[in-house]
């Protein structure tokens, strides 16, 4: 390329790597937008007039960024740019868009790209909207479909991102993922990448504004600088609860303990989130009672009385983050025999539902059919603000967990719950509301875990009330 190229290091391996999918970046400040376009412009120089191309940002103003960023890549290379479109000396054109929800894609139907890029792919609190395109990117002239995301740890798509790029393959390790033709045969596969891009690969950056990385370090609490600087997808960034999501001195969450024989005494329940379409958690909880047990580590342990432990667990969703779409007499089935696997048999108490079971809809009511199938459900306790106490009450819960010796009862989740410490530390807040979460975020078990937390405040005024009578 003339005039402008990549950077050594991430930006020339992204140019340079073969995958059908990359996804690029993981860090403030390592050049991720000007990577993208950089992409655009190598495979318009390869593939001539045939090659289309497309970007999107989340929203409008956001893709102002990567307007201006084009702008400074494309106009010296001869490209014109006419109206959020660039059009380039050999015949290509690229689209500049926003692309917001599902629906949003639903336009896009019928287009034709061979490249697709998503600058900021965190923003995107689901891949629905992203996957949808990707059956735009086909053509008829032999051409090898590319799509390029960007995004950093943190923000409501951190969850699918790191399930699909981060956890299963190594950085620069190519995943292959099978696809079959229309007859079911077996084709090339798909191939996806994650290549990391960190502050100090971005070395025009570092140059022209050497006070950079310290602006990032004195921009937040340490864990958020961390995800910032080192790219860390394995901590948590910009969460409504991240301020109490302590690690400990080996890397592990204070809140997540090893599992131990639950006590006699205590009370076992469950909690859930109804979803068919969209995912459903299941949640079983133990209750401490006051008395001293042997936690996982074989010591003598004490909690105060009415602390809740997290200690198993159902997440319903496939790799997508989409529900399964089980009936509810299968999912009652289920919860049943994971029951009987953790020889809870007989202890599991009816704990709060989501309150939209009860509901009656021509007949047909979901909490009576799981009760005919053995699974009893209560009421959760979704009164006047229940969403914002909610958050309210996991965060003192939490913030009681760190204090030793403990003072008031606290929440610790069994390390074998996986999901619930994946999905539930990540929820982010509300923009438009600070005090509760974005609903857009994987908030199922987080949900499951509010209708617990507030039936027990219930209770507990409940109590009181009928002392005072």
């Amino acid at each position: 390329m003339k005039h402008f190229g990549p950077q050594r290091g991430p930006q020339a391996d992204l140019l340079s790597c073969p995958a059908n999918e990359v996804m690029y970046g993981g860090a403030r400040g390592g050049g991720k937008t000007h990577g993208v376009c950089l992409d655009w412009y190598a495979h318009q120089e390869k593939n001539g007039a045939h090659a289309s191309g497309i970007i999107f940002r989340r929203t409008y103003p956001e893709l102002e960024n990567v307007i201006e960023t084009s702008r400074e890549i494309f106009a010296p290379l001869g490209a014109n740019y006419v109206t959020n479109e660039w059009r380039f000396p050999n015949g290509s054109n690229l689209k500049l868009r926003h692309l917001d929800k599902d629906k949003d894609a639903d336009k896009y139907q019928g287009h034709q790209y061979t490249f697709a890029g998503f600058d900021e792919a965190g923003n995107w609190p689901n891949p629905g909207p992203i996957d949808k395109l990707r059956a735009c990117l086909r053509n008829t002239y032999g051409i090898k479909p590319r799509m390029v995301l960007t995004s950093n740890p943190g923000g409501p798509g951190h969850n699918w991102l790191k399930r699909r790029f981060v956890d299963p393959a190594a950085p620069l390790s190519i995943q292959y993922i099978e696809q079959l033709d229309a007859d079911g045969e077996p084709i090339d596969p798909w191939t996806r990448v994650f290549i990391p891009s960190r502050v100090e690969d971005n070395k025009i950056l570092t140059k022209s504004q050497p006070g950079y990385v310290a602006q990032i370090r004195d921009s937040g609490p340490k864990w958020l600088v961390d995800a910032w600087l080192k790219g860390n997808w394995n901590i948590v960034a910009g969460g409504a609860i991240d301020d109490l999501w302590e690690p400990d001195e080996d890397g592990t969450p204070k809140h997540v303990v090893r599992p131990f024989a639950i006590p006699a005494g205590w009370r076992i329940d469950r909690s859930y989130d109804w979803g068919s379409s969209s995912p459903f958690s299941v949640i079983w909880w133990a209750e401490a009672d006051g008395e001293t047990f042997t936690d996982g580590d074989g010591y003598e342990a004490w909690v105060p009385k009415g602390t809740v432990f997290a200690i198993a667990e159902w997440y319903g969703a496939n790799d997508k983050a989409e529900g399964l779409l089980m009936t509810d007499a299968e999912v009652a089935k289920g919860i049943l025999q994971r029951e009987l696997l953790l020889g809870f048999k007989g202890r599991v108490k009816p704990g709060p539902a989501d309150n939209q079971i009860f509901s009656v809809i021509g007949g047909y009511c979901i909490a009576d059919e799981m009760s005919a199938n053995g699974v009893h459900w209560e009421h959760s306790n979704k009164g006047s603000g229940s969403r914002i106490n909610g958050l309210q009450i996991l965060r003192d819960r939490l913030s009681a967990s760190l204090s030793f010796p403990m003072e008031k009862p606290g929440l610790f989740i069994f390390d074998t719950c996986v999901s619930w410490i994946s999905h539930v530390p990540m929820v982010q807040r509300d923009p438009m509301n600070i005090e509760d979460v974005d609903t857009k975020c994987e908030d199922h078990e987080y949900d499951a875990s509010r209708y617990r937390l507030n039936r027990q405040k219930g209770e507990v005024t409940s109590n009181l009330i009928a002392g005072m009578h």
